[in-house]
């Protein structure tokens, strides 16, 4: 079955999360993305965490998953000139080098669409291509922090806390891909390409602001306390059963009924301090204690039993070993087991969009370091074996 972007290729520079894993949602849906490292490797390998053969688990088997791999130093006279060849035959270079960083790999704009007037550059970078931050240094717990998301994260009277997984990085890429995506259906309208300016800061920023904190902050002039485990403006929480945790959410009346009913507590229903959303989130701290004391009394699997039969939202708090093995997640394939060299199968993230006439799938694994220099080289570029030994020799690829 044809995929939504096959015909599609990228050049991808992109390293550790945010731009490494754009280019594998554009190769999930089908495009060419051809991986582009220093020689040798790039230095994200060098990170933890590593299988038992020593392979970068993260960035040397998730982030690249269906992926090609070649190796190229643009920062040689050689190297540029081959980037240069490249960059006439692609549709897409995504690159998050930064803007210092960038203009040393020869991966600016305006001199790349010279080359090709049609190619799309997706430029990730901490700060993005402008602004009083431009040339600052960032990775995701720095966006967290600044965007204000940490003032929200922990409980009150404890450190910010960031968030465990990376979302900024992650949310990053996949503006990035969108963000490609806008850029290719502008092109296909007028021939022209452009450039896709996203900032971890603004990701992160997006995410702050949408939550309401920034327009509560000016029309009320209030600013949120940390919220712990609980919501903004509705009362949920994480409750503690016999043989594990997991979270119980309320929202509105309805469910609040349904849950009262479930944990035999209706009485609660007439109780004023518990009228609406925003006076249960008030008088959580009084709510707590009834809830736990009724969860401590059952199992995980009986709370979510009475819970799910109630139609209140809930779940258990899993640890890895439960996600990997959970049904829902096999059968979504939010999880894939892919096999790689000396290490055998390797559970990856899987492909989040479902397209129902063309999904996207993980076809091959991540490419070994420089794997197929000889195929990108010799098929675009029509370099022979021994052009690419000597280019080999001088650190060229």
């Amino acid at each position: 079955m044809d995929k939504v972007l096959e015909g599609i290729r990228v050049l991808d520079f992109g390293r550790y999360v945010a731009g490494a894993y754009c280019g594998a949602l554009l190769a999930d849906m089908g495009a060419e993305v051809i991986r582009v490292e220093r020689p040798g490797g790039e230095v994200d390998r060098e990170l933890g965490p590593f299988a038992p053969n020593g392979e970068n688990i993260v960035y040397g088997m998730i982030m690249h998953r269906n992926k090609k791999g070649i190796t190229l130093n643009t920062r040689s006279e050689k190297g540029r000139e081959i980037l240069k060849e490249l960059v006439k035959r692609v549709d897409i270079v995504v690159e998050n080098y930064g803007v210092e960083g960038k203009k040393i790999m020869g991966l600016d704009y305006e001199p790349l669409s010279g080359i090709n007037p049609g190619i799309i550059l997706v430029s990730i970078s901490g700060f993005g291509s402008y602004g009083p931050y431009a040339k600052k240094l960032c990775f995701d717990a720095v966006a967290q922090g600044m965007s204000g998301a940490m003032c929200y994260t922990g409980f009150p009277g404890n450190p910010p806390t960031r968030a465990a997984a990376p979302y900024v990085d992650f949310s990053s890429g996949i503006y990035g891909a969108l963000g490609a995506m806008f850029a290719l259906y502008y092109r296909k309208k007028t021939g022209k390409g452009q450039m896709v300016d996203v900032a971890l800061f603004d990701a992160a920023v997006s995410f702050v602001a949408g939550m309401g904190v920034a327009a509560e902050y000016k029309l009320l002039d209030y600013i949120r306390p940390q919220i712990g485990n609980s919501s903004f403006y509705n009362y949920n929480n994480t409750y503690k059963a016999r043989d594990g945790w997991l979270f119980i959410y309320t929202l509105g009346n309805s469910i609040w009924r349904r849950l009262l009913k479930a944990i035999d507590r209706e009485d609660l229903a007439q109780d004023p301090r518990f009228k609406d959303d925003v006076s249960r989130w008030q008088n959580r701290d009084i709510l707590d204690p009834i809830i736990s004391e009724w969860v401590s009394q059952h199992t995980v699997r009986e709370v979510l039993n009475l819970l799910e039969e109630a139609r209140v939202p809930c779940g258990p708090v899993n640890d890895i070993s439960a996600v990997v093995d959970d049904p829902h997640v096999r059968v979504r394939k939010a999880i894939e087991d892919v096999d790689f060299p000396g290490v055998g199968s390797v559970p990856l993230s899987g492909v989040v969009i479902k397209l129902s006439q063309t999904p996207g799938e993980i076809e091959k694994r991540a490419p070994l370091i420089g794997e197929h220099n000889e195929e990108i080289y010799g098929k675009l570029l029509n370099l022979s074996l021994e052009e690419l030994q000597q280019l080999k020799q001088e650190s060229v690829v």
